[in-house]
Protein backbone atom coordinates (compact mmCIF):
# COMPACT_ATOMS: atom_id res chain seq x y z
CA UNK A 1 0.00 0.00 0.00
CA UNK A 2 1.41 3.37 -0.96
CA UNK A 3 1.87 6.30 1.35
CA UNK A 4 -0.78 8.20 -0.62
CA UNK A 5 -3.38 5.58 0.27
CA UNK A 6 -2.72 6.01 3.99
CA UNK A 7 -2.55 9.79 3.64
CA UNK A 8 -6.19 9.85 2.54
CA UNK A 9 -7.23 8.04 5.71
CA UNK A 10 -8.79 9.75 8.70
CA UNK A 11 -7.12 9.25 12.10
CA UNK A 12 -9.86 7.05 13.54
CA UNK A 13 -10.93 3.43 13.82
CA UNK A 14 -14.68 2.85 13.79
CA UNK A 15 -17.09 0.11 14.77
CA UNK A 16 -20.00 -1.37 12.84
CA UNK A 17 -23.60 -1.60 14.06
CA UNK A 18 -24.67 -5.07 12.93
CA UNK A 19 -23.78 -8.19 10.98
CA UNK A 20 -23.85 -6.44 7.61
CA UNK A 21 -23.36 -2.86 6.51
CA UNK A 22 -26.37 -0.59 6.18
CA UNK A 23 -26.65 1.69 3.18
CA UNK A 24 -25.88 4.61 5.46
CA UNK A 25 -22.71 2.93 6.77
CA UNK A 26 -21.52 2.20 3.24
CA UNK A 27 -21.77 5.84 2.26
CA UNK A 28 -20.44 7.15 5.56
CA UNK A 29 -17.39 4.89 5.64
CA UNK A 30 -16.62 5.55 2.00
CA UNK A 31 -16.63 9.31 2.57
CA UNK A 32 -15.00 9.31 6.02
CA UNK A 33 -12.29 6.80 5.01
CA UNK A 34 -11.25 5.82 8.55
CA UNK A 35 -7.80 4.35 9.13
CA UNK A 36 -9.38 1.09 10.27
CA UNK A 37 -12.38 -0.79 11.62
CA UNK A 38 -13.11 -2.89 14.71
CA UNK A 39 -15.69 -5.66 15.06
CA UNK A 40 -17.40 -7.06 18.15
CA UNK A 41 -19.66 -9.97 19.09
CA UNK A 42 -22.69 -8.09 17.75
CA UNK A 43 -21.07 -8.24 14.31
CA UNK A 44 -20.41 -11.98 14.39
CA UNK A 45 -22.76 -14.83 13.43
CA UNK A 46 -20.77 -17.41 11.49
CA UNK A 47 -17.54 -17.68 9.45
CA UNK A 48 -19.10 -16.95 6.06
CA UNK A 49 -20.95 -13.91 7.35
CA UNK A 50 -17.88 -12.45 9.10
CA UNK A 51 -15.71 -13.00 6.04
CA UNK A 52 -18.28 -11.27 3.87
CA UNK A 53 -18.38 -8.33 6.28
CA UNK A 54 -14.61 -7.91 6.49
CA UNK A 55 -14.33 -8.20 2.69
CA UNK A 56 -17.01 -5.54 2.35
CA UNK A 57 -15.15 -3.18 4.66
CA UNK A 58 -12.01 -3.54 2.53
CA UNK A 59 -14.00 -2.90 -0.61
CA UNK A 60 -15.70 0.20 0.82
CA UNK A 61 -12.41 2.01 1.47
CA UNK A 62 -10.60 0.44 -1.48
CA UNK A 63 -7.68 -0.86 0.56
CA UNK A 64 -6.95 -4.57 0.80
CA UNK A 65 -4.83 -4.06 3.92
CA UNK A 66 -6.93 -1.60 5.90
CA UNK A 67 -6.50 -2.58 9.58
CA UNK A 68 -9.52 -4.62 10.68
CA UNK A 69 -9.32 -5.18 14.43
CA UNK A 70 -10.99 -7.48 16.91
CA UNK A 71 -10.59 -7.98 20.66
CA UNK A 72 -9.60 -11.64 20.59
CA UNK A 73 -7.56 -12.32 23.73
CA UNK A 74 -9.08 -15.51 25.12
CA UNK A 75 -11.10 -16.29 28.23
CA UNK A 76 -13.64 -13.54 28.93
CA UNK A 77 -12.56 -11.46 25.94
CA UNK A 78 -13.42 -13.41 22.80
CA UNK A 79 -15.55 -12.00 20.01
CA UNK A 80 -15.22 -15.14 17.86
CA UNK A 81 -16.47 -18.04 19.97
CA UNK A 82 -17.44 -21.70 19.77
CA UNK A 83 -19.08 -23.48 18.07
CA UNK A 84 -17.70 -21.81 14.94
CA UNK A 85 -14.29 -20.92 16.38
CA UNK A 86 -11.88 -22.40 18.89
CA UNK A 87 -12.24 -21.81 22.60
CA UNK A 88 -9.19 -19.83 23.65
CA UNK A 89 -7.80 -20.06 27.21
CA UNK A 90 -7.45 -16.87 29.23
CA UNK A 91 -3.99 -15.37 29.64
CA UNK A 92 -4.06 -16.37 33.31
CA UNK A 93 -4.05 -20.05 32.34
CA UNK A 94 -0.64 -19.66 30.73
CA UNK A 95 0.50 -17.72 33.78
CA UNK A 96 -0.50 -20.63 36.00
CA UNK A 97 1.42 -23.09 33.86
CA UNK A 98 4.45 -20.80 34.03
CA UNK A 99 4.66 -21.45 37.79
CA UNK A 100 5.66 -25.08 37.28
CA UNK A 101 6.84 -25.22 33.66
CA UNK A 102 8.01 -21.88 32.22
CA UNK A 103 9.19 -23.25 28.89
CA UNK A 104 6.00 -25.25 28.39
CA UNK A 105 4.00 -22.11 29.14
CA UNK A 106 5.96 -20.11 26.59
CA UNK A 107 5.48 -22.80 23.94
CA UNK A 108 1.78 -23.09 24.77
CA UNK A 109 1.31 -19.33 24.49
CA UNK A 110 2.99 -19.31 21.08
CA UNK A 111 0.98 -22.27 19.72
CA UNK A 112 -2.25 -20.82 21.05
CA UNK A 113 -1.49 -17.56 19.25
CA UNK A 114 -0.81 -19.42 15.99
CA UNK A 115 -4.17 -21.18 16.27
CA UNK A 116 -5.91 -17.92 17.10
CA UNK A 117 -4.23 -16.23 14.14
CA UNK A 118 -5.45 -18.98 11.81
CA UNK A 119 -9.05 -18.40 12.91
CA UNK A 120 -8.72 -14.65 12.57
CA UNK A 121 -7.12 -14.79 9.12
CA UNK A 122 -9.86 -17.11 7.86
CA UNK A 123 -12.45 -14.61 9.09
CA UNK A 124 -10.73 -11.74 7.28
CA UNK A 125 -9.06 -9.99 10.21
CA UNK A 126 -5.46 -8.78 10.11
CA UNK A 127 -5.14 -7.27 13.61
CA UNK A 128 -6.06 -8.23 17.16
CA UNK A 129 -6.04 -6.12 20.31
CA UNK A 130 -3.71 -8.44 22.24
CA UNK A 131 -1.60 -9.33 24.12
CA UNK A 132 -2.39 -7.64 27.43
CA UNK A 133 0.77 -6.46 29.21
CA UNK A 134 -0.98 -5.22 32.34
CA UNK A 135 0.32 -6.65 35.60
CA UNK A 136 -2.12 -8.38 37.93
CA UNK A 137 -2.46 -6.71 41.32
CA UNK A 138 -4.38 -8.34 44.19
CA UNK A 139 -7.51 -6.56 45.28
CA UNK A 140 -7.89 -4.59 42.08
CA UNK A 141 -10.88 -4.61 39.70
CA UNK A 142 -11.36 -7.79 37.71
CA UNK A 143 -11.56 -5.67 34.55
CA UNK A 144 -8.03 -7.06 34.06
CA UNK A 145 -7.97 -10.14 36.31
CA UNK A 146 -7.17 -13.28 34.34
CA UNK A 147 -6.66 -11.21 31.20
CA UNK A 148 -3.20 -10.66 32.70
CA UNK A 149 -0.39 -13.23 32.54
CA UNK A 150 0.43 -12.48 36.16
CA UNK A 151 2.03 -10.16 38.68
CA UNK A 152 5.65 -10.84 37.72
CA UNK A 153 7.16 -8.64 35.02
CA UNK A 154 9.41 -11.30 33.49
CA UNK A 155 6.54 -13.78 33.25
CA UNK A 156 4.31 -11.23 31.53
CA UNK A 157 7.03 -10.26 29.06
CA UNK A 158 8.01 -13.84 28.22
CA UNK A 159 4.44 -14.97 27.61
CA UNK A 160 3.24 -11.80 25.88
CA UNK A 161 6.31 -11.88 23.61
CA UNK A 162 5.49 -15.47 22.67
CA UNK A 163 1.92 -14.44 21.86
CA UNK A 164 3.05 -11.48 19.77
CA UNK A 165 5.46 -13.73 17.86
CA UNK A 166 2.77 -16.36 17.25
CA UNK A 167 0.32 -13.76 15.99
CA UNK A 168 2.88 -12.23 13.64
CA UNK A 169 3.95 -15.63 12.31
CA UNK A 170 0.27 -16.33 11.65
CA UNK A 171 -0.29 -13.09 9.76
CA UNK A 172 -2.02 -11.09 12.49
CA UNK A 173 -0.69 -7.76 13.79
CA UNK A 174 -0.71 -7.46 17.61
CA UNK A 175 -1.71 -4.36 19.54
CA UNK A 176 -0.29 -4.37 23.06
CA UNK A 177 -2.49 -2.95 25.80
CA UNK A 178 -3.18 -0.98 27.94
CA UNK A 179 -0.18 1.35 27.88
CA UNK A 180 1.27 2.53 30.31
CA UNK A 181 -0.46 -0.07 32.53
CA UNK A 182 -4.03 -0.86 33.60
CA UNK A 183 -3.39 -3.41 36.36
CA UNK A 184 -3.97 -1.04 39.28
CA UNK A 185 -7.49 -0.12 38.16
CA UNK A 186 -9.76 -0.33 41.21
CA UNK A 187 -12.95 0.08 39.14
CA UNK A 188 -14.01 -1.01 35.66
CA UNK A 189 -13.02 1.74 33.20
CA UNK A 190 -15.96 0.80 30.99
CA UNK A 191 -18.18 2.22 33.74
CA UNK A 192 -16.08 4.66 35.79
CA UNK A 193 -12.69 6.35 35.94
CA UNK A 194 -10.03 4.33 37.80
CA UNK A 195 -7.78 6.50 39.96
CA UNK A 196 -4.23 5.29 40.61
CA UNK A 197 -2.35 6.93 43.48
CA UNK A 198 0.92 4.98 43.22
CA UNK A 199 3.98 7.18 42.85
CA UNK A 200 5.48 7.74 39.42
CA UNK A 201 8.69 6.11 40.61
CA UNK A 202 6.84 2.96 41.65
CA UNK A 203 4.88 2.86 38.41
CA UNK A 204 8.05 3.30 36.35
CA UNK A 205 9.83 0.53 38.23
CA UNK A 206 6.97 -1.96 37.88
CA UNK A 207 3.84 -1.22 35.80
CA UNK A 208 5.64 0.45 32.90
CA UNK A 209 8.35 -2.20 32.55
CA UNK A 210 6.50 -4.75 30.36
CA UNK A 211 5.69 -1.99 27.89
CA UNK A 212 9.26 -0.72 27.98
CA UNK A 213 10.53 -4.20 27.20
CA UNK A 214 8.04 -4.66 24.34
CA UNK A 215 8.20 -1.13 22.95
CA UNK A 216 9.13 -2.41 19.48
CA UNK A 217 5.65 -3.84 18.88
CA UNK A 218 4.23 -1.55 16.21
CA UNK A 219 0.96 -0.57 17.92
CA UNK A 220 -0.33 -0.03 21.45
CA UNK A 221 -3.68 0.88 23.00
CA UNK A 222 -3.87 3.51 25.72
CA UNK A 223 -5.24 3.17 29.25
CA UNK A 224 -8.17 5.24 30.58
CA UNK A 225 -6.65 5.67 34.07
CA UNK A 226 -5.97 8.77 36.14
CA UNK A 227 -2.39 8.61 37.48
CA UNK A 228 -2.53 11.23 40.22
CA UNK A 229 1.25 11.55 40.63
CA UNK A 230 1.68 12.21 36.90
CA UNK A 231 -1.42 14.18 35.86
CA UNK A 232 -4.15 14.54 38.47
CA UNK A 233 -6.57 16.21 36.06
CA UNK A 234 -6.66 14.03 32.92
CA UNK A 235 -6.80 10.24 32.31
CA UNK A 236 -3.87 8.80 30.39
CA UNK A 237 -5.62 8.65 27.03
CA UNK A 238 -6.25 12.42 27.05
CA UNK A 239 -3.16 13.50 29.01
CA UNK A 240 -0.32 15.06 27.06
CA UNK A 241 1.88 14.58 30.12
CA UNK A 242 1.21 10.84 30.28
CA UNK A 243 1.66 10.39 26.53
CA UNK A 244 4.73 12.61 26.10
CA UNK A 245 6.56 12.09 29.38
CA UNK A 246 5.63 8.48 30.14
CA UNK A 247 4.64 6.61 26.98
CA UNK A 248 6.96 8.32 24.52
CA UNK A 249 9.86 9.24 26.84
CA UNK A 250 10.02 6.94 29.91
CA UNK A 251 8.73 3.82 28.16
CA UNK A 252 10.24 4.81 24.81
CA UNK A 253 7.27 3.68 22.75
CA UNK A 254 7.51 5.49 19.42
CA UNK A 255 5.06 3.45 17.37
CA UNK A 256 1.35 3.78 16.63
CA UNK A 257 -0.66 4.84 19.69
CA UNK A 258 -4.38 4.07 19.51
CA UNK A 259 -6.80 5.32 22.14
CA UNK A 260 -8.87 2.83 24.07
CA UNK A 261 -12.57 3.01 23.19
CA UNK A 262 -13.75 6.60 23.45
CA UNK A 263 -17.29 5.53 24.37
CA UNK A 264 -16.13 4.07 27.70
CA UNK A 265 -17.45 5.93 30.74
CA UNK A 266 -14.00 6.53 32.22
CA UNK A 267 -13.81 9.59 29.98
CA UNK A 268 -16.07 12.57 30.57
CA UNK A 269 -17.54 15.07 28.12
CA UNK A 270 -19.05 14.54 24.70
CA UNK A 271 -17.74 12.04 22.18
CA UNK A 272 -16.55 14.97 20.07
CA UNK A 273 -14.61 16.47 22.99
CA UNK A 274 -13.10 13.08 23.87
CA UNK A 275 -11.96 12.63 20.27
CA UNK A 276 -10.38 16.08 20.16
CA UNK A 277 -8.76 15.59 23.57
CA UNK A 278 -7.12 12.24 22.80
CA UNK A 279 -5.69 13.41 19.49
CA UNK A 280 -4.51 16.72 20.95
CA UNK A 281 -2.84 14.85 23.83
CA UNK A 282 -0.84 12.74 21.41
CA UNK A 283 -2.80 9.63 20.45
CA UNK A 284 -2.22 8.94 16.77
CA UNK A 285 -5.61 7.35 16.15
CA UNK A 286 -8.97 7.67 17.95
CA UNK A 287 -10.84 4.39 18.53
CA UNK A 288 -14.64 4.34 18.70
CA UNK A 289 -16.29 0.96 19.02
CA UNK A 290 -20.06 0.93 19.53
CA UNK A 291 -21.12 1.62 15.95
CA UNK A 292 -23.72 4.25 16.93
CA UNK A 293 -24.39 6.64 14.09
CA UNK A 294 -24.57 9.92 15.99
CA UNK A 295 -21.40 9.15 17.95
CA UNK A 296 -19.44 8.12 14.85
CA UNK A 297 -20.47 11.34 13.17
CA UNK A 298 -19.06 13.24 16.14
CA UNK A 299 -15.80 11.29 16.00
CA UNK A 300 -15.33 11.92 12.30
CA UNK A 301 -16.20 15.61 12.67
CA UNK A 302 -13.26 16.01 15.07
CA UNK A 303 -10.79 13.73 13.32
CA UNK A 304 -8.22 15.10 10.84
CA UNK A 305 -6.53 13.17 8.09
CA UNK A 306 -3.40 11.36 9.20
CA UNK A 307 -0.32 13.56 8.90
CA UNK A 308 3.18 14.01 10.30
CA UNK A 309 4.52 11.43 12.75
CA UNK A 310 1.06 9.87 13.15
CA UNK A 311 0.96 9.20 9.41
CA UNK A 312 4.45 7.69 9.48
CA UNK A 313 3.53 5.37 12.36
CA UNK A 314 0.25 4.40 10.69
CA UNK A 315 2.11 3.70 7.45
CA UNK A 316 4.62 1.48 9.25
CA UNK A 317 1.85 -0.50 10.92
CA UNK A 318 -0.03 -0.93 7.65
CA UNK A 319 3.16 -1.94 5.87
CA UNK A 320 3.47 -4.75 8.42
CA UNK A 321 0.02 -5.97 7.42
CA UNK A 322 0.99 -5.71 3.75
CA UNK A 323 4.03 -7.88 4.36
CA UNK A 324 2.23 -10.84 5.91
CA UNK A 325 2.49 -14.12 4.05
CA UNK A 326 -0.83 -15.59 2.96
CA UNK A 327 0.07 -19.28 3.29
CA UNK A 328 -2.50 -21.07 5.44
CA UNK A 329 -1.48 -23.82 7.89
CA UNK A 330 -2.55 -27.23 6.66
CA UNK A 331 -5.37 -29.08 8.45
CA UNK A 332 -2.78 -31.59 9.70
CA UNK A 333 -0.62 -28.80 11.09
CA UNK A 334 -3.59 -27.22 12.85
CA UNK A 335 -4.54 -30.57 14.38
CA UNK A 336 -0.98 -31.16 15.55
CA UNK A 337 -0.87 -27.73 17.17
CA UNK A 338 -4.20 -28.31 18.87
CA UNK A 339 -3.05 -31.66 20.28
CA UNK A 340 0.26 -30.23 21.44
CA UNK A 341 -1.50 -27.31 23.13
CA UNK A 342 -3.86 -29.69 24.94
CA UNK A 343 -0.89 -31.74 26.18
CA UNK A 344 0.94 -28.65 27.41
CA UNK A 345 -2.09 -27.27 29.26
CA UNK A 346 -3.19 -30.62 30.72
CA UNK A 347 -1.50 -30.05 34.12
CA UNK A 348 -3.38 -26.77 34.60
CA UNK A 349 -6.73 -28.25 33.55
CA UNK A 350 -6.21 -31.22 35.89
CA UNK A 351 -5.35 -28.92 38.78
CA UNK A 352 -8.53 -26.91 38.19
CA UNK A 353 -10.68 -30.06 38.01
CA UNK A 354 -9.28 -31.42 41.27
CA UNK A 355 -9.21 -28.07 43.03
CA UNK A 356 -5.47 -28.36 43.59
Amino acid sequence: MSGLEVRKSRACILGVDGTELSNWEKGFFREADPYGFILFARNVENPDQVRALTDQLRDIVGKTNVPILVDQEGGRVMRLKPPHWRKIPAAGVFGELFDSAPEDAREAAYINARLMAADLRDAGFNTTCAPVLDLRFPGMSDVVGDRSYGADVSRVVILASAVAAGLLDGGIAPIIKHIPGHGRASVDSHKDLPIVSASRAELSELDFVPFRQMKDVLAAMSAHLLFTDIDDQRPGTVSKTVIDDVIRDDIGFNNLLISDDLSMEALGGSIASRTHACLTAGCDVALHCNGKRTEMEEVVSMTPLLSGPALERAQTFTNQISGFKTDKPSPTQLTDWQMRLADLLAPVWRAEETGA
